[in-house]
């Protein structure tokens, strides 16, 4: 029974690796741990129960140890996203009550408003808060 408990392990390793989750990997351990106690125990079921609890005991137990290395805090913005937290300069005067602004970063012109609905003027250097839609809330440095 022992061979079948290692081919049952070797499907589940092959198996994490088209896998994201980290998670198949403790059932193929809990199978290799089945396998040893099949060198002892001959009863299946026995064998079946030891893979469940193992594989259980080993999926709760290291779980958020491996989140806390998996994990990636510090996401990288794409996109218009990527320009919060730069600076730029106001090429057009943002006025809340018109509707109007521009600020210019790396090159690209950017409709913007301001981040406190007050009026920047022209040649300010701002920093981009956030953005809504397509336009760049800013606020003055």
């Amino acid at each position: 029974m022992w061979k079948l408990w290692l081919i049952i392990s070797g499907i589940f390793f092959i198996m994490e690796i088209f896998t994201t989750g980290f998670l198949v990997f403790w059932f193929g351990i809990g199978a290799l741990v089945a396998m040893c106690a099949s060198f002892f125990i001959e009863n299946v079921v026995v064998q079946t129960t030891v893979f469940v609890i193992a594989s259980t005991i080993l999926l709760f137990a290291t779980r958020s140890f491996v989140n806390r290395f998996a994990k990636t805090e510090n996401k990288t913005k794409t996109n218009a996203y990527s320009i919060e937290g730069k600076t730029a300069k106001v090429i057009k005067t943002i006025d809340p009550i018109e509707g109007t602004g521009q600020i210019k970063l790396g090159g690209e012109v950017w409709s913007a408003k301001s981040f406190d609905n007050t009026s920047i003027s022209q040649d300010t250097d701002v920093i981009v808060e956030k953005i809504d839609g397509v336009k760049a809330i800013v606020k003055p440095i």
